[in-house]
């Protein structure tokens, strides 16, 4: 078991899932070996163990098309995905996926050509440029605006739930919530929708580089910062953590193929 499968499983982020594997590992119902695979430690053979009814767990079509979409989107060159081959990788039906697709087209992942398919729209690196510019701008301005409402009590269990890592073989657990929160707060319909609309991939990609031991570290201490300056009341010091943060630590995003 990994971090990264469990969540794929039951397609949540990693955060709630490192924060169930801390308190098995602590319990001792759980061993996370150096190598970062997690090894159960409940018997299979006891006959104490209760009889329980497996329940079938139904994932969200949308969430697994998108993540091989998303997939794609970072190979090199011209990709195209089709209907058919995907019904029958996910075991849906046509017209699920074609719900789908459409849906994921609106997002600006995907492009319907006549006659030949879903075209995969390729994100490189001026992308990551682009869509780092305007995500600053915007969470700059949410920040500004939602700045009277924020709550010290929010803001501390948000830096509480950004735990660094204990040894070197840990990984440490990422709360992402302070970005929803001061867009919450900021009241600002534009800007919410901004995000809704243009998230989607990005909210794939940091999941993924969530498990990127590196990457995490470096996103709980930037947190922290940002928390910091927030809870001290600091307005221009949280403004320029938050912007450092909106540029850095992507090491997925920055190894993209750039423009040619």
């Amino acid at each position: 078991m990994t971090v990264a499968s469990l969540a794929e499983y039951y397609n949540v982020s990693s955060t709630p899932i490192r924060g169930v594997i801390t308190n098995l590992i602590q319990s001792g119902k759980v061993t996370k070996h150096p190598n970062g695979r997690l090894e159960s430690n409940f018997s299979t053979k006891s006959s104490k163990q209760p009889k329980t009814i497996e329940q079938p767990i139904t994932k969200d079509p949308y969430e697994q098309i998108l993540r091989d979409i998303v997939h794609k989107s970072l190979d090199k060159g011209e990709s195209f995905i089709r209907e058919e081959n995907t019904a029958s990788t996910y075991n849906l039906s046509r017209s699920t996926v074609r719900e789908q697709f459409i849906r994921i087209a609106g997002e600006g992942l995907l492009e319907h050509l006549p006659r030949r398919g879903w075209r995969v729209r390729s994100f490189t690196q001026q992308d990551l440029i682009h869509y780092s510019e305007a995500r600053e701008a915007m969470e700059l301005k949410a920040l500004d605006s939602a700045w009277g409402k924020l709550l010290d009590i929010d803001l501390q269990s948000m830096l509480d739930g950004n735990q660094p890592a204990k040894h070197d073989h840990e990984m440490p657990i990422i709360d992402n919530r302070l970005h929803n929160y001061i867009l919450e707060k900021s009241e600002n319909y534009y800007i919410q929708d901004f995000f809704k609309r243009h998230s989607t991939f990005f909210r794939i990609i940091f999941e993924w580089e969530g498990e990127n031991r590196q990457a995490a570290v470096d996103a709980v201490q930037q947190h922290h910062d940002i928390l910091n300056a927030l809870l001290n009341r600091d307005k221009k010091t949280a403004m320029k953590a938050l912007s450092h943060h909106i540029h850095h630590n992507h090491p997925v995003l920055k190894k993209l193929h750039r423009n040619s």
